[in-house]
């Protein structure tokens, strides 16, 4: 990790001796700050970061899926998420609050090999995280539904979580956060 950058869950390399400036910042290396928190915790101060210019916000998480008619099923009915489109059997497009998820099957543009002949393929470890209420409960549910699960609960400082396969391999973490 940079050293510029703090890390959001340890204050480390912050000392505990340290004077905060007008705005409560503690400075580090570079130009970035790191603003206290309660409980010694510490973010990045947005102030010290650039956002590029043609960014203009998030779109939503593109999974690459082998059948997109079973997926939408997966995630609307198992899930609960809303179907806003599909174009079978290339695309779907589903979303629950401000997550929209993609769902590319084999013919969609978005699942065209890369020009170096690699081809995207579903699995993997990168996720998206969805927040949910009463963890344990949650997880029976999806069991006795048929929902496979990559690991059991874990419990850290941040909350509880799980990871979830979706019907390709994606995968889907189920976190509830630590009660503040």
């Amino acid at each position: 990790m940079n050293s510029n950058f703090c890390d959001a869950l340890s204050v480390s390399r912050i000392s505990h001796t340290e004077t905060l400036d007008a705005n409560g910042a503690v400075p580090v290396q570079g130009n970035s700050k790191c603003r206290g928190r309660e409980k010694g915790k510490a973010i990045m101060d947005s102030s010290s970061t650039k956002t590029p210019q043609f960014i203009t916000g998030l779109w939503g998480v593109r999974y690459q899926v082998k059948d997109v008619q079973r997926s939408i099923a997966f995630y609307t009915q198992t899930l609960g998420f809303n179907l806003d489109m599909q174009n079978l059997p290339a695309f779907g497009q589903v979303s629950i609050g401000n997550l929209k998820l993609i769902l590319s099957g084999p013919g969609a543009s978005g699942s065209r090999p890369m020009p170096d002949g690699r081809k995207q393929e579903p699995g993997g470890w990168n996720r998206v995280i969805l927040q949910v209420k009463d963890l344990p409960s949650r997880i029976a549910e999806l069991k006795n539904q048929g929902v496979r699960f990559r690991n059991e609960m874990e419990v850290g400082p941040g909350g509880k979580q799980i990871q979830a396969d979706g019907p390709d391999g994606n995968p889907i973490e189920l976190f509830e956060p630590a009660s503040r």
